[in-house]
């Protein structure tokens, strides 16, 4: 059973959460195309580019007509060239950095925003004076721009040594109506998850309802895909024209080089082109964000070749918030079960999907409706996580056994003496079953995106 101090936290969690719904369903916000990402209430963590951890972030608004947007949160190891074979890691030597005219004896300290001072050179390693770069916005790094003086990360020019990751879109959880991509606690998992899987982080930060109902969110979710798509090809086109910039085609005056550089400078994210491999793409969904994640999955199975060169190889979905009309075992057993009981998180349904729309078998809410495309044979492999203590783990488990049928690998993970959001909510973070499944999760997911092939099983 769930230890006391976990019981009195549910007690005074679902007290704030149903007085939180109740509020929100008698006094609907206003339709609000923009929509919102977090609530006034939510504690934030700041983004921070300087490997704090061994994990840095950054955020990026990604488009101009909603509040859409995302973390990115990149692991130091993206900044060591990989191993070339599978011994034991050895000491790696410090690669060579090209002098710098600005180099000096008394180069300034560049502090980092949790207040420590830190040298940082192209690699990111702490130790070494700064040199030139460009950040996301095409600005000098040490140079004064829209938002002064950029202290993070940035790719060097050349790229050497460096790693490209797969790349994880992780999808907060939260019942639709709360929750955001940069909460201290969805922050804190992202950065266990990239490191333990050894993977670029991009962490959406969707519109919530009622502001934004069904499908806003889940079209967040594929937008993001999108974006990661355009992203690469972008990069790649970046490339394709510097490669050309000496030769007589491309020679068209300072004029028309200055637009190329300034359009690729703004436009390709540089975390992202230097260390971010989409062809390997992996999502994470925690409780609703598991739904977005499983949406986003059978769009890019519909999409096909369209989507190249991001390719979704695999999918976990953490405790899914689904439901259906006929009641399982678990949620008449459970249906009182701890932090989100079944009454309350219809109320989030009834929130979510406009009143024309609301049912408990709509497809957003039941994976288990008939015609709900595309056909499973064509998912992706598939990661269940579930909890004992949760009321919507049975529906979890038979999509799971849907899935198995038509052989797409679909292992569940059930956790005893868990409830649901145990390895994600904020009090339960720290606790050695969290980091239990975080590292669980990291020995499947590494089954699809190791380039050595599957030298990794369960």
């Amino acid at each position: 059973m769930p230890s006391v101090a976990v019981k009195l936290y549910s007690v005074f969690f679902k007290f704030l959460l149903k007085h939180r719904l109740q509020n929100r369903i008698q006094n609907p916000s206003a339709d609000d195309p923009f929509g919102v990402t977090s609530r006034p209430e939510e504690s934030v963590a700041a983004p921070n580019p300087s490997f704090a951890d061994g994990v840095a972030t950054k955020d990026i608004h990604i488009d101009p007509f909603t509040s859409l947007s995302i973390r990115i949160f990149l692991p130091d190891s993206a900044l060591h060239p990989p191993d070339p074979d599978s011994k034991p890691p050895r000491p790696r030597p410090v690669p060579a950095r090209r002098p710098d005219p600005a180099d000096a004896p008394d180069h300034h300290l560049r502090r980092s925003s949790l207040g420590g001072a830190a040298h940082f050179n192209h690699a990111g390693s702490e130790g070494s004076p700064p040199e030139s770069r460009r950040n996301s916005y095409g600005c000098g790094a040490d140079s004064d721009g829209v938002g002064g003086v950029y202290r993070g990360y940035a790719p060097s020019q050349s790229g050497g040594g460096t790693r490209k990751l797969p790349v994880m879109l992780q999808f907060h959880g939260g019942g639709w109506v709360s929750g955001s991509n940069d909460s201290v606690a969805n922050d804190y998992f992202c950065r266990r998850i990239a490191k333990l899987c050894d993977v670029v982080v991009v962490a959406v930060g969707y519109r919530l309802a009622p502001e934004n109902r069904y499908p806003a969110a889940f079209e967040d979710g594929l937008k993001v895909l999108n974006w990661l798509g355009k992203q690469a090809n972008l990069a790649e086109c970046s490339k394709s024209m510097g490669s050309v910039r000496s030769s007589a085609e491309f020679k068209k005056g300072d004029a028309q080089r200055h637009i190329v550089d300034t359009f690729g400078a703004s436009m390709v994210e540089p975390w992202l082109a230097s260390h971010g491999d989409p062809s390997r793409c992996v999502l994470l969904g925690v409780s609703c964000g598991a739904n977005i994640a499983d949406y986003v999955a059978r769009k890019a199975v519909e999409a096909g070749k369209r989507l190249e060169p991001v390719k979704v190889v695999a999918q976990v979905l953490m405790y899914p918030f689904f439901i259906g009309s006929t009641p399982t075992h678990s949620e008449i057993k459970l249906a009182n079960s701890y932090f989100y009981d079944k009454a309350m998180c219809i109320l989030a349904w009834k929130l979510f999907l406009s009143e024309e729309e609301f049912s408990l078998d709509h497809p957003a809410a039941n994976p288990l409706v008939p015609g709900r495309g595309p056909p499973l044979k064509l998912m992706p492999p598939t990661l269940t996580v579930v909890a004992e203590h949760d009321w919507m783990r049975d529906r979890a488990i038979a999509y799971s056994e849907e899935l198995r049928k038509v052989n797409v690998d679909a292992p569940v993970l059930e956790y005893k003496d868990a409830v649901h959001e145990f390895a994600t909510l904020d009090m339960l973070l720290k606790t050695p079953q969290a980091q239990a499944c975080a590292e669980d999760i990291a020995i499947w997911v590494k089954k699809y995106i190791s380039l050595r092939g599957h030298e990794f099983s369960y």
